[in-house]
């Protein structure tokens, strides 16, 4: 098997886990995925909350709130469906993005 071929395993392995973020959590009831907070638990856990974060909040709109998509049900199934779609979605994105560049690379290179 070649190295891009494990690459690709270790990424499909990592995306299959990928709902281990909210299934962990629920399992040792934890309040919820470590980092995945808002500026309140920030503002909780570190006693301040960073101006930036504050004056930024709004900048950003996540394509899918809380790994959810319309008509999903709120069943913890669910929500795993949502971070693998979550996650496959952002291994696309990325994976597009280097080859893109890739391409633009090695053609200014060549030339």
């Amino acid at each position: 098997m070649t190295n891009l071929k494990k690459l690709w395993v270790a990424i499909g392995i990592l995306v299959i886990l990928s709902p281990l973020g909210i299934i962990l959590p629920k399992l040792f009831n934890a309040e919820g995925a470590w980092g995945e907070w808002g500026l309140d638990k920030i503002g909780k856990l570190t006693g301040f909350v960073p101006e930036g974060m504050k004056r930024l909040r709004e900048s950003w709109k996540a394509p899918f709130p809380d790994y959810g998509f319309p008509g999903q049900r709120e069943a913890l199934g669910g929500q795993s469906m949502g971070y693998v779609v979550s996650a496959i979605v952002g291994v696309a994105f990325v994976a597009g993005m280097m080859y893109l560049l890739t391409k633009l690379l090695v053609r200014k290179k060549n030339k």
